[in-house]
């Protein structure tokens, strides 16, 4: 019944162990956030377990098994609506998302993830959820901003993809909010 997001669950699991962990939050965060959106789903009906269990994956106190578990529930109770297997593979390619809270720099926020590893020709879409305009600008490793992927301002749910081809670590910034940066890793 769920086959059509088991499949790149085990594309996942043949990553190492910290990438595993990276990629499946930033999946299921992405899933939330699609499902959300997409069906008008309200945060509460997430249940504390459910929530409880995402902090302790993260950490390392349960086991991918225990945590995908708590996701399957999330399905079948109707909380996450998957509508489409295209929901799916845009958040497999890989997504980054700028949190609200992302402007203020007393805040902890930070790019969901912060180091998102790829492999090459995989296409990257930052998606802004926070209440103000954000940018993406590539960086060299000086910090000084090139001409490889460079978004135009973001407004709250804009979109921008870029496709990485080659294998490297690429650094980018806000250049609203130059506190905040990211990687993205293409091995």
């Amino acid at each position: 019944m769920y086959t059509h997001w088991i499949n790149p669950l085990k594309s996942i699991l043949s990553m190492n162990h910290r990438s595993i962990k990276i990629s499946i939050l930033t999946m299921v965060f992405s899933i939330l956030l699609v499902s959300f959106s997409a069906n008008e789903a309200i945060a509460e009906s997430v249940p504390e377990w459910v929530k409880n269990n995402a902090l302790w994956y993260g950490q390392g106190d349960i086991s991918e098994a225990e945590f995908l578990n708590a996701i399957k529930f999330l399905i079948e109770e109707g909380i996450i609506v998957l509508d489409s297997e295209e929901v799916v593979s845009e958040i497999i390619k890989g997504t980054i998302v700028i949190p609200n809270g992302n402007f203020d720099i007393s805040s902890s926020g930070f790019y969901l993830p912060l180091n998102l590893e790829i492999t090459t020709n995989t296409s990257v879409t930052w998606v802004n959820t926070d209440s103000v305009p954000h940018n993406i600008q590539s960086q060299d490793e000086f910090g000084k901003v090139m001409d490889m992927f460079n978004s135009p301002p973001l407004n709250t749910g804009d979109r921008f993809e870029f496709t990485f081809e080659e294998a490297g670590v690429y650094n980018y910034y806000c250049s609203f909010h130059p506190w905040r940066i990211g990687v993205v890793t293409v091995k």
